[in-house]
């Protein structure tokens, strides 16, 4: 404890460091303040009647879905009628559709090839991309909370305006689009003149502002049971803290292809004779190269099944996909989700490309011929490991499911045991902390993670 309050001192005497994270609370402040703030023509007043209504109605899972996941990362935004509703997803879905199409038009290939003007040019156009998703993200959701709550006549109070007309309409589709730009600057401001990755962030704190709500509504569910109760809640906290270091080791977990550099003059002379003089080095393959786009990917296409209830409601199969906890939708998601972790993973890991800088660079691995074995070779270890990491990563998916009633007695605290949001917290949090350990170490300070782990891996 004694060396890690010193730590802390020393990232408070690193001025440049200082002024970064205290830059980056600043702009956290002011984005959580501006989700608070309701359309114009929505009465904040009503809302939390209406959310409270409909999940009385059951609405609490069936919206647990996208639309939950939606919600989790504005940081209840979504399901506030904020400004900042849309948050920063509309830039998220821009970011994935501009990353898959420049693996078919060739104008983007090339902008990913041309250094730094070729990265501006894809932010100026993923970023215009941004723009084109909120106004199509806008009417929907202005279509979900008038269609959702218009049926009960007991909240009509709750708009200013009449949700049909164009004075409801046009200065909502607006807001809601400046609403998601301004968040896309808060996270590009971040960026650059804070630690970390701004977006990433703004959508971390989006998550961890709902745990506090959540670990509360379990207490009260948990103290009603009586004695139990107090040993309960110990139990479910111990176990998440489990589950958080398993996602630890899931995200940085990596095998180590070894490398053996040898130079021009070693490569004339015999490469097999110098072999052994080379720089060896390693390609470090993360077992969970995807990350969490398997997931997400998952979420989006998980309301087909929900549709099909509408071809015959009294099917009790179907009507299992509308239930988040239930194990036919559990079943096939996860399924979903292993599929779409090899899928992701083939397309965003470019093995070829790996072996021709290789060969470019004088690298060759140990025992495996340069070009398309060497190829080949990455290939191969990479579906072996992904395998794994997608079996590990569907079960944390679904794990909420799991532990739902059983365990965990409340659907908000239970979703944090597993799925996007906990490894995305995750992920920016050793993400954030690398950036902070690079500028202690710089300063010859001791990181905050100093282990066996951080030095292998670099978190």
């Amino acid at each position: 404890m004694k060396e890690f309050i010193q730590t802390l001192k020393n990232i408070w005497s690193l001025k440049e460091l200082r002024e970064k994270i205290l830059f980056t609370l600043g702009i956290i402040l002011v984005y959580r303040f501006a989700s608070y703030i309701s359309l114009p023509a929505i009465n904040l007043a009503e809302v939390g009647d209406l959310l409270e209504h409909y999940k009385n109605q059951g609405g609490n899972k069936q919206g647990a879905g996208l639309l939950g996941l939606l919600s989790s990362f504005t940081g209840g935004a979504f399901s506030h009628a904020s400004v900042m509703a849309l948050g920063i997803m509309p830039y998220i879905s821009a970011s994935i559709i501009v990353q898959l199409m420049g693996m078919a038009i060739p104008y983007l290939q090339k902008l990913q090839k041309d250094g730094e003007s070729g990265r501006n040019t894809l932010n100026q156009i993923t970023r215009w991309l941004t723009i084109g998703v909120c106004l199509v993200q806008a009417p929907s959701y202005l279509t979900s909370i008038t269609q959702l709550f218009l049926p009960y006549a007991q909240f009509q109070s709750a708009y200013f305006q009449e949700p049909n007309s164009i004075m409801f309409w046009l200065p909502s589709i607006v807001i809601l689009v400046a609403g998601s730009v301004f968040a896309m600057w808060l996270g590009e401001k971040i960026t650059d003149k804070g630690i970390g990755n701004g977006i990433s962030i703004l959508i971390m704190v989006g998550i961890l502002s709902r745990l506090p709500e959540a670990f509360v509504q379990e207490m009260a569910v948990q103290n009603g049971k009586g004695g139990m109760g107090s040993i309960m809640i110990l139990i479910e906290v111990l176990f998440w803290m489990l589950v958080v270091l398993l996602a630890v080791i899931l995200s940085v977990a990596v095998r180590k292809i070894p490398i053996q550099y040898v130079s021009r003059a070693q490569a004339r002379g015999g490469v097999n004779r110098n072999l052994m003089q080379g720089a060896r080095q390693w390609i470090p393959l993360k077992v969970n190269a995807a990350g969490v786009m398997p997931i997400i990917f998952a979420q989006a296409l998980m309301f087909v099944p929900g549709l099909l209830t509408k071809f015959d409601e009294s099917n009790t199969f179907l009507a299992g996909f509308k239930n988040v906890f239930s194990w036919q939708y559990n079943v096939l998601f996860a399924l979903l989700i292993i599929i779409f972790s090899f899928f992701y993973t083939a397309i965003t890991i470019p093995v070829n490309q790996m072996a021709d800088d290789l060969k470019r660079n004088g690298g060759l691995v140990p025992k495996v011929r340069p070009g398309k074995e060497t190829a080949d070779y990455l290939d191969d270890i990479l579906s072996k490991i992904t395998l794994p990491g997608a079996i590990f990563l569907s079960i944390f998916a679904v794990l909420p499911a799991i532990v739902h009633g059983s365990f965990v007695q409340t659907d908000a605290f239970a979703l944090f045991f597993g799925g996007t949001s906990l490894l995305i917290m995750v992920g920016v949090i050793l993400d954030t902390v690398q950036q902070i350990n690079t500028y202690l170490l710089n300063h010859h300070y001791d990181g905050l993670m100093q282990s066996k782990l951080s030095r292998t891996t670099g978190y």
